[in-house]
């Protein structure tokens, strides 16, 4: 699980990419995503898989910054 929003403590950052831009971007790249995130600007979530099908939750728990 990634969350963008929290630091290594788990404690919220001050600014950070929102997991709508991050699914947009890897996307782009070619990755499939498997679940996608709920549109808006608070916490959401999208699902995709690495090279060997592990799953990989980016999780956002914060709102994004403007």
């Amino acid at each position: 699980t990634f969350n963008p929003g929290w630091n290594d403590d788990a404690t919220a950052k001050s600014n950070f990419e929102d997991v709508r831009s991050l699914e947009a971007r890897l996307e782009e790249a070619g990755v499939e995503i498997l679940k996608r995130a709920e549109p808006g600007k608070g916490p959401a979530h999208f699902l995709i898989a690495d090279p060997d099908g592990n799953q990989i939750l980016i999780d956002q728990h914060e709102t994004a910054p403007e």
